[in-house]
């Protein structure tokens, strides 16, 4: 798409308004629980992985009364391990989601009440925590805790590239505060952008990113 002569971050506001009259609004994160803790859950799930296959796994824990992080904390590792299986990376994944089920029960009343001035401390606690890299911990604060951050994955770069000239080889924390800086500082706007370009991604499959990668 022509983008001769306006500026990177008026291509990128333009691209969430055309996004936005394609395919009107989004309802993302999934989660029929409505628990944060599930929003966290399948951020470790989904890394390297469909997403169909994260709900399997989120099936069979809601199904063992497995869904919570106190429960997944006392679980045996193998049974936990056998829970995730469709997730793929059974035993990292575990490991990953007892170290993340510890953070949040210690941090999640403070978290959920952290104001946004605080996202990038919080950032920064998150990827202390095993297993939790970039994109994990933005789709854990922007989706679960309702923190500013926008994330940037696959679909994202292959947007950048296709749709608004925008150079998608940047390093992730370059190519992040481009769309911060962009953007009114706004959790709806980034949830919103972000679906959008799910559903972009998902409509121009060729193939589909094998997962979400930090």
């Amino acid at each position: 798409m022509e983008q001769t002569g306006r500026s990177e971050s008026e291509r990128i506001r333009d691209g969430y308004r055309r996004l936005r009259e394609q395919y009107g609004a989004q309802a993302w994160w999934p989660c029929r629980s409505g628990l944060r803790w599930e929003i966290v859950a399948g951020a470790v799930l989904t890394q390297n992985c469909a997403w169909q296959n994260v709900e399997r796994a989120l099936e069979r824990l809601t199904a063992a009364d497995a869904l919570a992080p106190e429960a997944m904390l006392a679980l045996e590792s193998p049974m936990l391990q056998e829970l995730i299986r469709p997730a793929g990376f059974m035993r990292q994944k575990a490991a990953y989601l007892k170290a993340v089920a510890a953070f949040v029960l210690e941090h999640d009343a403070a978290l959920a009440s952290a104001p946004p001035t605080a996202t990038r401390d919080w950032r920064d606690r998150l990827l202390s925590v095993r297993g939790i890299g970039r994109e994990t911990a933005d789709d854990i604060l922007l989706y679960a805790y309702g923190l500013p951050v926008f994330i940037i994955d696959a679909y994202t770069r292959r947007f950048c590239a296709a749709e608004l000239t925008v150079d998608a080889t940047l390093p992730y924390d370059r190519l992040q505060t481009l769309f911060e800086s962009s953007l009114p500082c706004d959790v709806e706007l980034y949830q919103q952008y972000h679906a959008l370009i799910v559903e972009w991604g998902k409509a121009h499959r060729r193939p589909r990113p094998s997962g979400k990668r930090d």
